[in-house]
């Protein structure tokens, strides 16, 4: 929406920028006229507060709603809902393909219950960038690059298709066509408008996407942030995005980057101080003199990281560096100016005399403390000092070592090393062999700092004679075309490629589990020895089971120790006191020998990071090359579903809807599908990475003559809900304390106790008309904001979850879904209670009058007709959310008021 406010505050003004006069909604004027301090509020409150102002209707926004905002309270406890127009809505193509699976089968529903199916169709700008299906098959080779993306094409053809038609058959829809980069990257360089222009109306740019790390944005001063593919999908279609005003957490950055240090260890030292403090559900505003030594990429490489901190966002204001990157990033003088005007006339421009906003909380971070650290074996927020790295890593050897036996291992088992070769090179493989080592899009690769930095690294090892392990797969995967360019001139990427960090792809490889098959050797050799393997990735998520079903220790690390990791090939290295390797002339040769001076690093980038780079890149970025071009472009407002594809299939989400929405029920006779720990994150419930063959999905694909070879990842295949209702909660790392001691998609089947993975048990409860719960522990659903956590849930027939705490998209998604998200009472969790997951449970007080945050009853009855009772919480927190539980989800919601209106 843009000029449909009832302005009750009298704020439409006009703004001029050279000839052109412009409608805006004055922040100022508002400010002047309820006798408030706009400098008091936090930057992104007065994003929302104009959000307000502009989209002022009397019912979806009301003046009271923008009267409480003015009046926020910063230490309060968050409880005014008030809705969000996005201006614009960004997808990546895991994701975003079921999203446009879910549109083109709400356009049947629709033309089956009488209405018009054109009417679904997206109200704002939704732009898809593919860059979730590139997988590392090859690497380490010239030809690496051309190779995984002939494969890619030849395993998602039947998706990219769907999106050649979405193309066509859907208003302001584009697609960013694969090989181009990734979604965070793109939009920063050049999809983020920060200031937007539409039909004479000026406002600020702001987006939700479906992907968690949609908060790299914040880096440029755009509001927006990661949702379900499911709330994505009502915002295309003119829904608002429901919140309750939020706290909002100050973080104030002090001083400057020491020598040695990156972008990379600062946001891992924020990200540990941030998950300590609990910033769930809120918005982090970065303030502070810290930010003029900050430049743009590394803002964005803090924002990125905003799920890892737990926050909804983590925004940095519009300032003189803002404006100096829209310049450098081939946005045009004319923008640039613009933006300017615009931000400085609203109140929304930050310059250094500034005085602080109010804030909810703040913490503070001088950022000439900071000192090279990586984080892991498991979390983002695990930070481990560089020079600590060693010690914490055989620290934490015997717990990992517990999960690659299954029991108590033995000092032998501790000692194992397994002798292989491979490529001519005989070697052992021993715990803590680094066999994968990732330069990997998303987090660091839009900051020159430390991708010039990994060369230039790169550079000074291959000029001592250092080589990278024959055991290390190594990639390159940088974020845009722009990257490469930028190596390329600065003479770097053939030092990269000397030590085979080719680049693979362009798009989101190991972060997302499309690390592609470790040699054979090296497989065989870890699951030989079950040893502890490691990886070594620039991202941002290192859960368990994510990055390659062969590494039990994953760590983040900024790209230059991704490349001093594969120099060294093992984990269990000090790097201040042992040599990374021994050069040509028969020396040794430490770390510090060859990693590059902060000044060589920004020497490289003011020399070959150029706006001419960004303007050539992205002058057709919409156009494709010819294999794209050339796919076929089904015609029709409505697809042609194709019964034999194994990729896209019409979902079964709007089978049997009716127009008036059936009432409420009390869950009577459930049982419980599985019962978790803490910190089961999206991975574990979502289906994510490699299909196999002897699981549900891969029998469902060989039933349906797919090779075991064209199974491609569970990512490739979201449009398909057979696929991915027989993968979800089936990680190889789920523990479903139903089944202990095991690993992965098992559970028993109730009352007579049979074990069998997820889905048959599910499908067997589905025809006995059983409804199921998912019973857990603290944050469950942490992680990547992934629909198809909450679609599998709902299609495997779970009508709750009861958790001690869920992560905010996820519990968002399952409302999204139908499935009601319970919360365990302050102190209860499944243990406190006793609760085995073998009893019937009742959960009472839905039918007589559901509302947010109620307590519910739920009664247990053990097979001895024992019984407990205890009440939860209701996890839906506003009225929007209720009216989609109601509806069975957020989809059947629009699809009814669009039919109605």
């Amino acid at each position: 929406m843009t000029d449909c406010s009832a302005d009750s505050f009298s704020t439409r003004s006009t703004l001029v920028v050279g000839d052109v006069k412009l409608t805006y909604f004055s922040l100022p004027k508002f400010a002047e006229s309820v006798g408030i301090d706009l400098a008091r509020l936090p930057y992104c409150l007065r994003i929302l507060l104009e959000n307000l102002l502009r989209n002022e209707d009397g019912k979806a926004v009301k003046k009271d709603d923008i009267e409480a905002l003015a009046k926020w309270n910063p230490t309060a406890a968050p409880s005014t809902e008030i809705a969000f127009y996005p201006a614009r809505v960004i997808l990546q193509d895991f994701t975003g393909v079921p999203a446009v699976v879910d549109l083109a089968a709400m356009r049947d529903a629709m033309a089956d219950m009488g209405g018009d199916p054109n009417r679904i169709n997206p109200l704002f700008p939704a732009e898809l960038i593919i860059d979730h299906s590139v997988q590392v098959d090859s690497f380490g080779k010239f030809e690496s690059l051309s190779v995984n993306k002939q494969k890619e094409y030849e395993r998602n053809r039947e998706r990219y298709t769907l999106l050649r038609w979405a193309q066509t058959a859907f208003d302001t829809f584009r697609v960013v066509p694969p090989a181009t980069g990734i979604v965070h990257q793109v939009n920063i360089e050049y999809l983020a408008r920060v200031v937007f222009e539409n039909d004479g109306v000026v406002y600020p740019d702001t987006l939700v996407g479906t992907d968690s790390h949609t908060t790299m944005v914040n880096g440029i001063g755009v509001l927006g942030w990661g949702v379900g593919g499911i709330e994505a999908e009502a915002a295309m279609l003119g829904q608002p995005i429901n919140l309750l005003i939020p706290n909002v957490v100050g973080f104030k950055l002090t001083g400057a980057m020491p020598e040695g240090a990156t972008a990379t260890d600062v946001v891992l030292a924020i990200t540990k101080m941030l998950r300590d403090r609990g910033v769930v559900g809120k918005f982090v505003e970065f303030y502070g003199p810290g930010l003029d030594n900050l430049t743009l990429a590394d803002r964005a490489t803090i924002g990125n990281m905003s799920p890892e901190f737990g926050s909804t966002c983590g925004i940095f204001p519009i300032d003189a560096e803002t404006i100096a990157y829209l310049r450098l990033s081939g946005r045009g003088e004319g923008h640039a100016q613009f933006v300017e005007a615009y931000a400085r006339e609203q109140g929304l421009f930050r310059t250094p005399a500034d005085p602080d906003p109010a804030y909810s909380d703040t913490l503070t971070l001088d950022l000439a403390t900071v000192v090279p650290a990586i984080a892991g074996p498991r979390r983002p927020q695990e930070r481990v000092l560089l020079s600590e790295a060693k010690r914490a890593f055989r620290q934490a050897l015997p717990s990992l070592l517990v999960a690659a036996k299954g029991g108590v291992p033995t000092e032998a088992d501790a000692q194992r090393t397994v002798a292989t070769s491979l490529d001519g090179h005989d070697f052992e493989l021993s715990h803590g062999s680094v066999v994968i080592a990732a330069i990997t899009s998303c987090t660091n690769t839009s900051n020159p700092s430390v991708m010039l930095g990994a060369g230039l690294l790169a550079r000074n090892a291959v000029r001592k004679g250092l080589d990278v392990k024959p055991w290390v797969k190594t990639s390159l995967a940088p974020g845009s075309k722009v990257v490469t360019e930028y190596l390329m001139r600065a003479g770097v990427l053939a030092d990269l490629e000397a030590l085979r960090f080719n680049v693979v792809g362009y798009g989101c490889t190991t972060c997302i589990g499309n690390s592609g098959p470790l040699p054979t050797p090296i497989s065989d050799a870890i699951q030989e020895g079950s040893l502890v393997a490691v990886s070594v990735l620039s991202g941002n998520r290192n859960f368990e089971g994510r990055i390659s079903p062969f590494t039990r220790a994953n760590y983040l690390a900024s790209p230059p120790l991704v490349v001093a990791y594969a120099l060294a090939g093992r984990m269990d290295i000090d790097f201040e006191t042992e040599p990374i390797g021994t050069g040509r002339d028969g020396e040794q040769v430490f770390l510090e020998d060859i990693w590059p001076t902060t000044e060589e690093v920004r020497a490289a980038s003011a020399q070959y990071v150029t706006d001419k780079m960004f303007a050539e890149q992205y002058a057709d970025v919409f156009l494709g090359d010819h294999v794209w071009r050339e796919l076929p472009v089904p015609e029709g407002s409505r697809f042609a579903w194709d019964e034999q594809s194994t990729y896209v299939r019409l979902p079964t989400f709007f089978e049997g809807m009716e127009m008036d929405p059936p009432a409420p029920v009390d869950i009577t006779g459930a049982r419980v599908l599985a019962k978790l720990g803490d910190v089961v994150t999206t991975d574990h419930i979502s289906p994510a990475g490699t299909i196999p063959a002897d699981s549900p999905a891969g029998r469902y694909l060989i039933e349906h003559g797919v090779p075991v070879e064209a199974f491609n990842s569970y990512g490739s295949r979201r449009g398909n809900h057979e696929v991915m209702m027989r993968g979800t909660f089936a990680n190889v790392r789920l523990r479903n304390q139903m089944v202990p001691g095991t690993e992965g998609g098992w559970t028993r089947h109730l009352p007579e106790g049979t074990e069998t993975s997820i889905y048959d048990a599910a499908m067997q409860y589905q025809a006995d008309g059983v409804p199921l719960l998912v019973i857990a522990g603290k944050d469950y659903g942490t992680g990547s904001s992934r629909d198809w956590a909450a679609k599998g849930t709902f299609l495997l027939g779970v009508r709750a979850v009861i958790a001690q705490s869920f992560e905010r998209i996820h519990r968002s998604n399952l409302i999204g879904m139908g499935v009601l998200p319970l919360q365990f009472l302050e102190g209860d969790s499944h243990q406190s209670l006793g609760l085995s997951g073998e009893e019937t449970y009742r959960v009472e007080g839905i039918a007589d009058g559901l509302a947010p945050g109620r307590k519910l009853q739920v009664t247990a009855e053990a097979g001895d007709g024992g019984q407990k009772r205890f009440e939860v919480i209701t996890r839906i927190d506003t009225e929007m959310e209720l009216d989609y539980y109601r509806n069975g989800g957020i989809l059947q919601y629009v699809l009814r008021q669009l039919l109605r209106s």
